[in-house]
């Protein structure tokens, strides 16, 4: 289970805002983003610089309803931003999430997207997100400009078991209209990251439970951790191999995938 503290998560917003700024540096901002379909560098940085402002509007207002996120989604939102003023703007961002996080501390009660049984509705959620978010959007610049793209272990186990979170919810699992059901006998997943770490999904009984470890599994993936990672968020991961049920590895990454922006 993940070792990383709230405070951990406050410089790492800010850390990993700071890589991805070196990365994109003297880079064209109208390069193509291949991971992100439709999208050029500005977009992704002004994607990732609204969802820094969202959340630090949700935690400084203590919202306790849906804020709204068209700084997030809208793709006119900033618009005027590029060049050296782009990348200002970014850090600016990330160092007043992390600091209006700081002031709140990690166990302030405020809205999230996140069904509240599973994932706390807290100023952590956001903090823990926040981090993940960005850390993702830095690998889709990296694909970008053609960089390495790099991840120290612990941060991207953290990544991995967010994941994880976010496949219990209902959302990922529940019934709905014109969608396939994800639980069912003989339905278990195993996750492989020599060195870093092991992760059994069991999707057999009334909701999806996971836990840290192996297990009897009907599709098993595998590879270096922050490469399971970016598998996990459909980006490539050319050294990830997987063996078992390929339907049913296809079926819960959809499912779980519901919850992603980009």
């Amino acid at each position: 289970m993940t070792s990383l503290t709230f405070e951990d998560y406050c410089h790492r917003i800010v850390a990993q805002t700071d890589l991805l700024r070196a990365q994109v540096g003297g880079a064209d901002i109208r390069t193509a983003v291949p991971t992100c379909p439709g999208w050029d560098l500005g977009r992704l940085l002004r994607h990732v610089g609204g969802d820094h402002r969202w959340a630090e509007e949700i935690v400084r207002t203590r919202a306790t309803e849906p804020v709204a996120d068209d700084g997030v989604n809208d793709p006119r939102a900033y618009a005027e931003l590029d060049g050296s003023a782009l990348l200002g703007w970014l850090g600016e961002g990330a160092a007043g999430l992390a600091a209006v996080l700081r002031g709140a501390g990690p166990d302030v009660r405020v809205w999230t997207p996140a069904d509240g049984s599973v994932v706390p509705r807290s100023a952590g959620f956001w903090a823990r997100r926040m981090t993940h978010e960005t850390v993702v959007h830095r690998a889709d610049a990296a694909f970008a400009v053609g960089a390495g793209f790099a991840l120290e272990d612990e941060l991207a186990v953290d990544a991995v078991e967010e994941w994880l979170e976010f496949s219990t919810v209902t959302e990922a699992y529940e019934p709905a209209p014109g969608t396939p059901g994800l639980l069912g006998p003989g339905r278990t997943l195993g996750l492989d990251a020599p060195g870093a770490g092991q992760w059994f999904v069991d999707l057999t009984g009334e909701r999806p439970v996971w836990r840290a470890g192996p297990g009897p599994a009907a599709v098993v993936v595998r590879g270096p951790v922050t490469e399971l990672l970016l598998f996990l968020y459909r980006r490539p991961a050319p050294a990830v191999e997987t063996r078992g049920d390929a339907a049913l590895l296809e079926l819960w990454l959809r499912r779980t995938g519901f919850w992603l922006q980009a």
